[in-house]
């Protein structure tokens, strides 16, 4: 695959999972839950977010030799 393509396409990628579980986390701890409820799947998120994007990175943005 091409350099632009994998770039775009990774992107839009990453951006949309990082979106949904953002999403996700915000209406977890804004619910039932709560903040203190909710906090445990906060910092999962925030891992599994930081995770993906040093992915996206490693795949896509840097350059290999």
């Amino acid at each position: 695959m091409s350099y632009p393509v994998k770039l775009i396409a990774g992107l839009i990628g990453t951006a949309m999972m990082v979106i949904f579980i953002g999403g996700l986390s915000q209406s977890i701890s804004a619910g039932f839950a709560g903040f203190s409820g909710g906090l445990p799947f906060m910092i999962i998120s925030i891992l599994v977010c930081i995770g993906a994007t040093y992915d996206f990175w490693d795949e896509c943005v840097r350059r290999k030799k």
